[in-house]
């Protein structure tokens, strides 16, 4: 199944909790008021793997971290919980983290300087999406199971897959393989 991950509409056909996200994004407006930057649910809750504690992940794509940073603040500040900060990545680039607590879930916005869809939290994502939907219904609670273990989605889609190496860089070796080559390679 097809999704446009940029209309976030899709989660008001979903899950409970999908659609709550979606009242709760589009309580916030988070998507048109971050619009400059073309900002993306990401994560668990849009793929209908997430557990308790699951966050709002929105990738956006960033060319300025100060002003953006500066935006967020603008934003959010005045919400619970409200942390903003920079990092440096794996690849050495530059990433600005936002989190706050809204409606009951914890929203974390991620931007750096790369369009989100070839932000390793999309990538991740679409591959996942992609493994859920070419095995058993099952899975998903599987995945949930190891989740709730302790395991972060990534470890966790490689320990079912078994995926060997370190689990993010290998998600992202399978993005670009097509639904044949993903069957060959992980023997679905």
């Amino acid at each position: 199944m097809s999704i446009d991950w940029l209309d976030i509409r899709y989660l008001n056909r979903g899950t409970e909790r999908q659609q709550q996200a979606f009242r709760c994004l589009s309580s916030l407006n988070i998507l048109e008021d971050l619009s400059a930057y073309s900002p993306l649910l990401a994560g668990t809750i849009p793929i209908d793997i997430d557990i308790e504690e699951s966050d709002l992940d929105i990738l956006c794509e960033v060319p300025d971290l100060m002003r953006f940073t500066d935006r967020l603040e603008q934003l959010y500040r005045h919400y619970e919980g409200f942390e903003i900060g920079q990092t440096i990545l794996q690849d050495k680039s530059d990433a600005a983290v936002c989190g706050f607590v809204y409606d009951g879930f914890c929203i974390e916005i991620f931007g750096q300087n790369r369009p989100v869809m070839k932000q390793n939290g999309y990538l991740h994502m679409a591959v996942e999406h992609r493994l859920l939907a070419m095995t058993d219904p099952g899975t998903k609670e599987h995945i949930r199971r190891l989740k709730r273990l302790g395991l972060k989605t990534e470890p966790a889609f490689a320990h079912y897959f078994r995926i060997e190496g370190d689990p993010y860089a290998e998600l992202l070796l399978l993005e670009p393989l097509s639904d044949q080559e993903l069957k060959e390679k992980l023997s679905l």
